[in-house]
């Protein structure tokens, strides 16, 4: 074998090209960015250039990079365990599920973790069937995942159609529709799932009791109601998981992204009866819910609780907001707490993040006229103001020419 190659500051935006395509799949596409450390919300390339960091790795660094505390959790916990079976017990995975429990505001919740978003809606859509059901309804634009039965639930035909045929007896309806969503539910349906907000379709909201028609509808019929909360949860709209406005107990949640801190986690929470349904050997993981895992996100919830975050989230969602709208090229701004799409006038949402990216800004544009954006939670008012007045500049520039 030859020498391993070592990362420096050799290795420029000149050669990132030629090596990532000489040793990666294509399916991520070719990045045109190699980041080597971060702070806060900070992160710098290799060549030293500072970027704040507005997507917070989709939703996920919610305490931000390098973060102290979560670094002290992991360090501590690797000293002692860093993984076993799942044939026993460990503290760190107890402590988090009974924290998960609380949130719920159900005593009768029961905790699996995996370690992603599409594992626990794999999860999900496998509790589902031991209702004795098979028919699921999702929503047209929503994302749950890449796995094939997490695909199916998917309704972005671009992701699906290289991969058909998917999963039978899923019907996908318009999103926010109840009308339509009360035609697709019968008898024969397993579950329902919806986002309470679509992150990957460029932050959709729903209208007001939408959740909650959905509940009514779902128990109308017998169905399972599951909320994937794997980009609004943990905090980042101001309340644990998102649906909690509407005034609905969901009978599964599933969630991953900002739990672990940037550690690979994910859960998929079970409530009332139907937390009984899985039962010794029918489902399992390997890494899900590891010690290592399980000690960070501790010390996440620890800092959202310290910090007051769920309600600073609100705060600083509604400034970033409000100051994006008025902006040339902006139609409107949508979203709750951190989590953001700005909609654009035109399809320019590429260039627009391009542009951002120089002035060193990183952002992600989600749909063709959105740009989406979800921070740490520990984003300050001053960065706020810094990313506003370079979206005014590039904005100004794309659409006043």
């Amino acid at each position: 074998m030859g020498a391993r190659i070592k990362t420096s500051k050799t290795n420029s935006r000149g050669n990132l090209p030629a090596r990532w395509n000489q040793s990666m799949q294509l399916n991520y596409g070719t990045p045109t960015l190699q980041l080597e450390r971060g702070k806060g919300i900070e992160v710098w390339d290799v060549e030293g250039k500072k970027y704040l960091d507005f997507l917070g790795g989709i939703a996920t660094n919610i305490m931000g990079h390098n973060n102290t505390k979560v670094a002290k959790a992991i360090s501590e916990q690797a000293k002692t365990l860093s993984h076993i079976s799942n044939f026993y017990a460990h503290a760190p995975g107890m402590e988090l599920a009974e924290e998960l429990i609380q949130m719920t505001g159900s005593s009768s919740a029961r905790v699996f973790f995996c370690n992603s978003g599409a594992e626990a809606n794999e999860a999900a859509l496998k509790l589902s069937r031991l209702t004795g059901r098979k028919g699921v309804v999702a929503a047209k634009g929503a994302f749950h995942g890449r796995t094939m039965g997490a695909l199916s639930l998917t309704g972005q035909p671009a992701k699906r159609n290289p991969f058909k045929p998917l999963l039978r007896n899923i019907r996908h309806v318009d999103y926010g529709d109840i009308k339509a969503l009360k035609r697709a539910v019968s008898k024969r349906t397993a579950m329902v799932i919806l986002e309470p907000i679509m992150g990957e379709a460029g932050v959709v909201v729903p209208p007001t009791g939408y959740l909650k028609a959905a509940r009514e509808i779902c128990d109308t019929k017998g169905a399972l109601l599951v909320i994937d909360a794997v980009q609004t949860g943990m905090g980042r709209t101001g309340s644990w998981f998102g649906y909690e406005d509407e005034g609905i107990t969901p009978d599964v949640i599933t969630i991953a992204k900002g739990i672990g801190g940037g550690l690979p986690l994910g859960a998929m929470i079970a409530l009332g009866n139907c937390s009984q349904l899985l039962q010794p050997g029918m489902h399992g993981t390997t890494f899900g819910g590891n010690p290592i895992s399980c000690s960070a996100a501790l010390a996440v919830i620890d800092q959202i609780n310290d910090g007051n975050h769920l309600q600073l989230n609100k705060v600083k969602g509604a400034l970033i907001r409000n100051l994006i709208s008025p902006i040339i090229g902006v139609k409107e701004v949508r979203g709750r707490g951190l989590l953001i799409g700005i909609v654009l006038q035109s399809n320019q949402s590429k260039t627009v993040s391009e542009k951002l990216q120089q002035r060193g800004f990183l952002t992600n544009p989600a749909a063709d006229n959105v740009i989406r954006i979800a921070p740490a939670f520990i984003v300050t008012e001053p960065q706020i103001l810094k990313f506003v007045s370079a979206f005014n500049e590039v904005c100004e520039e794309v659409f006043r020419g």
